[in-house]
C-alpha cells in the first residue's frame, strides 16, 4: 500500500504531506551516503594520508585513546569510543568542559587525544588541547574545516568535511555526524584488522552477549558430570537401563566398558522404535538394542561444537570423553538452550 492509499493517517497529516515526508527522508538519507562516500574519494593511497598516518600512531599507542567533543559531536565521540574498546583499543570518553575542572587528570603523556569538532573552533576544545599537547599527549582532530585553529594545533588532522547538511535548514548536524561516526568506524576497523583482532578477542569484551556465550563457553562448563551422567555396563538388562535413563532425566543413557570408555548409548527414540516394531525385549540385555559407536564431543571445544555435531547428526544428547576417551560427562540440547548457547 503507498502512502497516498493509506487510510488511517491522522487528520491534521494529508496524504500529501505523507508522501512529502517519505521523500525528505529519502533525500536525507541519500545526502549522508553522498556525504561518506565523498569521504571515502578523499582518502588517497600514499603512506602520508592522514587517515594511514592516525592508523600508524594509534596501532603505537602506549596508552590509551582519550576522545572528547561536545553536542552532538561528543554525543558520536562516544559511540567512537565504544567501538574502539569493544574492538581491541583501549578507549575513554572525556567531556571537555568537564576537562577543564579536573577530568584532565584522566589524561596522560603515553594518550592520544582524539578532538571531535565540525566547525575546528569549539571553544571548550580549544581551552583545553593546548594543556593536552604540553603535557605530551599526542593529538588527532576531526573536523570539517583543514584550515580550522583546532586542524592546524593537531599533530595529524582527518577533515571530515561534508558538502551541506541533510537538514533542510542546512543546519542541523545530520550528514557531518554521520561522516564523522563513518570515519570513526573506519579508524576502528583498521585498527582491529591490524592488531589481528579475532572472535574470541571480541567475545572477550562481550561476555553478556550472545556472541560472547558462543565463543567463550566450553562443553565442561555446561555438561552434566559425576552422578549426573546416565550410564551403564553392557552386561545390564535393557530394564535396569530404562531405570538409569528415568533416573537421570536426560532422556538416554551412555553404555561404558570396565574402563569406562563409551562403547554405545541408548535414547528413548530407540524404546520407541523397539515399540513400534513390536518385538519382545523384556528380556534383552542393553548390550543387545544399544547404538554402538556413539558419537562424543571432547570437555575442552566450544558449546557452539556440540551444538553443530547434534544439528549434524539430528541427536538431541551427546557424550563427552576426555582425552584417553573416558566418559566424563554428557550433554542434552536442553543444557545448551539453558546456558543461551542457542
Amino acid at each position: 500500500m503507498s502512502v497516498t492509499e493509506h487510510k488511517n493517517l491522522p487528520k491534521a497529516f494529508s496524504a500529501a504531506s505523507a508522501q512529502r515526508a517519505v521523500d525528505l527522508a529519502r533525500q536525507t538519507l541519500q545526502i549522508e551516503a553522498d556525504a561518506i562516500l565523498a569521504l571515502k574519494n578523499r582518502l588517497s593511497d600514499s603512506t602520508d594520508e592522514p587517515l594511514a598516518r592516525a592508523i600508524g600512531v594509534l596501532l603505537e599507542c602506549k596508552g590509551r585513546v582519550v576522545v572528547s567533543g561536545i553536542g552532538k559531536s561528543g554525543h558520536i565521540g562516544r559511540k567512537i569510543t565504544a567501538t574502539f574498546a569493544s574492538t581491541g583499543t583501549p578507549a575513554l570518553f572525556m567531556h571537555p568542559a568537564e576537562a577543564a575542572h579536573g577530568d584532565l587528570g584522566m589524561v596522560t603523556e603515553n594518550d592520544i587525544f582524539i578532538a571531535i569538532s565540525n566547525s575546528g573552533e569549539t571553544a571548550e576544545l580549544m581551552a583545553i588541547v593546548p594543556i593536552i599537547k604540553r603535557m605530551g599527549a599526542y593529538v588527532i582532530s576531526m573536523t570539517g574545516n583543514d584550515e580550522s585553529s583546532l586542524a592546524r594545533m593537531s599533530s595529524i588532522h582527518l577533515n571530515v568535511g561534508v558538502a551541506k547538511e541533510a537538514c533542510t535548514l542546512n543546519l542541523a548536524p545530520t550528514s557531518s555526524t554521520t561522516a564523522t561516526l563513518a570515519m570513526g568506524d573506519a579508524l576502528a576497523v583498521s585498527l582491529l584488522d591490524a592488531r589481528g583482532f579475532m572472535e574470541e578477542d571480541f567475545a572477550r569484551s562481550h561476555p553478556g552477549g550472545a556472541l560472547g556465550r558462543r565463543l567463550l563457553t566450553h562443553v565442561r562448563d555446561v555438561m552434566r558430570s559425576g552422578e549426573s551422567i546416565p550410564a551403564v555396563t553392557p552386561d545390564v538388562s535393557l530394564s535396569i537401563a530404562l531405570m538409569e535413563i528415568t533416573r537421570k532425566g536426560m532422556a538416554m543413557t551412555a553404555v561404558v566398558d570396565e574402563a569406562n570408555h563409551p562403547i554405545g548409548v541408548f535414547t528413548d527414540g530407540d524404546l520407541r522404535r523397539l515399540l513400534e516394531r513390536g518385538e519382545d525385549f523384556t528380556k534383552s540385555s542393553i548390550a543387545d538394542v544399544m547404538h554402538r559407536n556413539p558419537r562424543t564431543i571432547h570437555p575442552d571445544q566450544l558449546a557452539v561444537d556440540a551444538v553443530q555435531l547434534m544439528e549434524e547428526f539430528r541427536i538431541n544428547q551427546v557424550l563427552v570423553a576426555d582425552a584417553e576417551g573416558k566418559l566424563v560427562g554428557a550433554l542434552h540440547i536442553h543444557d545448551l538452550t539453558r546456558a543461551k548457547v542457542i
